[in-house]
Order: C-alpha cells, then sequence, then structure tokens
C-alpha cells in the first residue's frame, strides 16, 4: 500500500506547494509539504522523503542550506524551486549539489518528467548489497557507508560515484563510463572534475593525501574500487573491466592522474 514513492516539497508560497502537491499527486506520488526550511528538515528527518523539491528563498533557511543539511545524514535527491532563472543562479544551484533546477513559473508536466527523471537516476546503478573493504562497509541497499562502524557522511555526488564504484567492485570503471553515468554525457571528456571528486571520496574513505586508499588509479583507464582478493581471483595483476570492455595493462597510480 506504500509504494508510493514520497515527496517532500519546501516552498513558502502556498500557491506553490498545493500546486506541486495536486500534480505530483495526479503522477501516484505520496506528498509532504513544508512552508519553511526548518519545518522542511524536520518533516525529512520524520518521514525520509525519497527525493525533495526545495525553494532556494525561504524565510529563515534557504534552500542550498537545507540540501546542504540533508545531505550531511543522507543522500536524497534534491531539485531547486526557484523564480531567479538566470544561467548564475542555476549553476551555483547545481554545482553546490542539486540534481536538477526549475524555474518558476514551470509547468506542471514538466515538474513531474524532472521529478521521474532524478528518480531514475536515482535509482539506476545496478548491484545491491553489502561491500566490505577491511574496516569499511558500502550498503548499496540503504545508501550507507560506515568506516570502523561508524557513518561516513557523503554528499549525494560523492555516493553515486562510490555507488558505481562499489557496484562494479574488482573492476576497472573507465573515466567515461563514471563522468556519464554521475554527471551527465556532456561531462564525459571532464577528466580533471573526476579527479578531484575521486580524491574527495579517497579521503572520506581514510586515505591519506597522496594515497589511494581503496580506489586505486589506472592511468588514462579509469578508477576500480579494490575489493581484498578480487585481483588473485583470476590470477591477474589487473582486474577485469566493467561491462566486458577490453584495456591495456596498467600499473596503478597511487596519485591522482588518470
Amino acid at each position: 500500500m506504500n509504494n508510493q514513492l514520497l515527496v517532500l516539497v519546501a516552498d513558502d508560497e502556498p500557491r506553490i506547494t498545493k500546486l506541486v502537491a495536486l500534480t505530483l499527486h495526479d503522477e501516484g506520488f505520496r506528498v509532504v509539504t513544508a512552508n519553511s526550511g526548518e519545518e522542511a528538515l524536520r518533516k525529512a528527518e520524520e518521514v525520509r522523503p525519497d527525493i525533495v523539491l526545495l525553494d532556494i528563498v525561504m524565510p529563515d533557511l534557504d534552500g542550498i542550506e537545507v540540501m546542504r543539511q540533508l545531505r550531511e545524514w543522507r543522500p536524497v535527491p534534491v531539485i531547486l524551486l526557484t523564480a531567479k532563472g538566470s544561467t548564475a543562479d542555476k549553476a551555483k544551484g547545481l554545482d553546490l549539489g542539486a540534481d536538477d533546477y526549475v524555474a518558476k513559473p514551470f509547468h506542471p508536466d514538466e515538474l513531474a518528467a524532472r521529478v521521474r527523471a532524478v528518480l531514475r537516476r536515482s535509482a539506476g546503478s545496478p548491484g545491491a548489497g553489502v561491500v566490505r573493504l577491511g574496516e569499511i562497509e558500502i550498503d548499496l541497499e540503504r545508501r550507507m557507508v560506515t568506516r570502523n562502524g561508524e557513518i561516513v557522511s557523503l554528499s549525494r555526488t560523492e555516493w553515486l560515484l562510490l555507488q558505481h564504484l562499489a557496484a562494479n567492485a574488482g573492476r576497472v570503471v573507465l573515466h567515461t563510463e563514471l563522468l556519464t553515468k554521475v554527471w551527465g554525457p556532456e561531462y564525459r571528456d571532464d577528466l580533471q572534475y573526476l579527479r578531484v571528486w575521486i580524491s574527495r571520496v579517497r579521503r572520506k574513505l581514510g586515505a591519506a593525501p597522496g594515497e589511494p586508499g581503496p580506489i586505486t588509479t589506472f592511468q588514462g583507464i579509469g578508477y576500480v574500487l579494490d575489493v581484498e582478493g578480487s585481483r588473485r581471483a583470476s590470477g591477474s595483476s589487473v582486474p577485469e573491466p566493467a561491462r566486458g570492455q577490453a584495456v591495456a595493462a596498467s600499473s596503478a597510480d597511487s596519485g591522482f592522474r588518470s
């Protein structure tokens, strides 16, 4: 009975929350609304939504700050709603981790389509279960990472990147695949962007500066989440590539080059 996905909508304009709630109800979603940033945080803790729609401009906490606090405890997808339609505002929201951006006024059908698209991307990573790497556990089903029993706080982008590596643990995942999967096809050639985020995930997993930790670099190819014993299983020092893609033999690099 509760198989419907739950959407939390936060906006200080009642007419907007009503419109969004009616639209998404008609599309088969359950909807909970909030009139402020503080209320949105309280309700998010209570109901654990599948996706959150946040107005950027609210009287107490703005949407950006609400998104930041939400991501400290759970990598929930976020779509920003705002009357600000400039390219600069859109870029700021996306750079700070939003999954999508919808400018007011918006068509209800467009909003529903954006919500479905973000949810598809969020659920699109293959594999489910727990990946263990020494003191680190990556729970793909519960979207949770622990280290020595303590929860590791990840941003949504950090989680998506680690999730895809974990779903292909022991296999090389190509640069282009990671970039396309996490950020979209328009980022497929932006290797420096990927290096920066890989370094962030490495630090979150406890790697010392300049060390790869459990994420090994294959220069010019991609990255592999090095599960203990995964390389020895095939009798080779090079993991098999994800999706059956052929790669040339390469030595692992402990830096952030690719």
